[in-house]
Formats: C-alpha cells, structure tokens, sequence
C-alpha cells in the first residue's frame, strides 16, 4: 500500500494524463461519486485547463441524491444497496445521459471506520466507467483507514478511466482507414451501379 502522501501525488499524476488525453481527443468526463465525495473531480479541476475536458460532477451521498440527480431505480437500491454493481452502473449511466459528456465514471463504497457488514466489508469500492458505449464495473476491496480507502478508490477510478479509454482509442479505425474504406465503398457502388 502506498503512503497517503504517494497516493496523492499518483492521484495529480493520472489526473493530469487524463486532461491531456480528453484535450487531445476532443473529449470530456463527467464524474458521480458517493464515497469519496468529490474526490475525483477535485482531482480533475486541480489540472489548469480542466473546463476544456470536464463537463461536470454529481456528488450523490445519500440514497435520495442517486435516485434525483441520477435516475438510479428505487428497485435497484431496495434490492442491491447502494454499494452494488447494478447501482454504479446506474449511477455511471445516468450521469453520462444527463450531460453533455463522452464518458462517465461512478464510485459506491464503504469507507469506514463504520458501516460494514459481512457481505459487505469496510473498504468494499464498486466502481464503474462508461466508456465508448460500454459499460464496465469493478469491485475492490481496499485496505486501510478511510483516508486510505477513498484515496486508493479515487486512484483506481481515475486509471480505470485512463485504461479504458485508451483501449477504446486503440480499436477505433484509423482517419486513414475510414478514408479508405469510404474509398473502397464508394468504388463497388460506381462498380455495382455500372453493371
């Protein structure tokens, strides 16, 4: 485990990585987070030039914050909890749907000192990230004092976005393919339309 003072340095690290990358691409995120309570998009607005490539953030604490400023189901949280797979996804999803962002990514988790349960530990992180059309969930269970744990999910959330978008970059076509491609379809319609 890293000492906290690493971790926040790592944190302003994959920050700025993340705000070269959605400049270069011409894109821009938009955070929900629970436990860590804003973390992430602090992260994000420490980097000078963030309103090119940040759209917003929905810090939803309580249940009421997720189902009003995100659209997450009553049913969902009933039968899930809050610190859950199906509500991260909800969360992730519906902040994307409610701005103007290309990508999302939502935190639940228990943080501690208290709270815990059997199923569900202290430390238990569930994050998701919506990216390209896809959407991805994670579960982490971090070590540590709930400084530690919410630093840690702030980190894994910011290289998980960093990680998937890269990934996402890396199968689109090339401009020089879809050049080609074009090329190549309008040539058999001159073909098919010459017969």
């Amino acid at each position: 485990m890293l000492l906290y003072s690493d971790q926040v340095l790592l944190i302003e690290a994959l920050a700025t990585q993340l705000g070269a990358l959605l400049t270069d691409q011409d894109k821009k995120i938009v955070t929900a987070e629970s436990c860590t309570g804003g973390w992430v998009s602090q992260a994000i607005t420490q980097v000078a030039g963030s309103s090119g490539w940040f759209d917003r953030a929905y810090i939803s604490y309580s249940n009421q914050a997720k189902r009003d400023m995100l659209g997450v189901k009553v049913r969902t949280l009933n039968k899930y909890g809050a610190v859950s797979r199906a509500v991260v996804e909800e969360m992730a999803a519906g902040a994307l749907k409610k701005s103007g962002a290309d990508f999302s990514v939502a935190i639940s988790g228990i943080a501690g000192p208290d709270g815990g349960t059997d199923d569900k530990p202290v430390g238990t992180v569930w994050l998701a990230w919506h990216v390209g059309g896809q959407l991805d969930a994670s579960l982490a269970v971090l070590p540590g004092s709930r400084r530690d744990v919410r630093a840690a999910a702030v980190t894994l959330a910011l290289q998980g976005l960093l990680v998937r978008i890269r990934r996402w970059l890396a199968e689109q076509p090339s401009p020089a393919a879809l050049s080609t491609a074009a090329q190549k379809k309008e040539l058999t319609q001159l073909l098919d339309d010459s017969e």
